[in-house]
């Protein structure tokens, strides 16, 4: 079973900037999508459950600062990236 990945419009935007800005996000960014198709829950990055979330809300290290935030609908087979950029509460 592989999922899908969908991106809100704030991820979308933080791709398009970091095509121009941070190649080497990019390109880390382009690994950890292929192991969400196959496995959301495990891999690189150290996929964890966030605290406060609900069940189907994770977060992997995109970077030192950066953090992927995404929700898992097993139902649909569906992977939402919520946010790219930033540390959980960052401002």
């Amino acid at each position: 079973m592989s999922y899908q990945i969908a991106f809100t419009n704030s991820a979308e935007k933080v791709i398009k900037k970091w095509k121009k800005s941070n190649p080497e996000a990019i390109k880390k960014l382009i690994k950890l999508l292929k192991e969400l198709e196959e496995h959301p829950r495990t891999g690189t990055g150290h996929p964890e459950p966030l605290k406060k979330g609900n069940s189907i809300t994770y977060s992997r290290r995109l970077t030192a600062k950066d953090r992927m935030i995404y929700d898992i609908y097993d139902e649909t087979v569906l992977v939402l990236i919520l946010r790219l950029e930033g540390h959980y509460d960052d401002k």
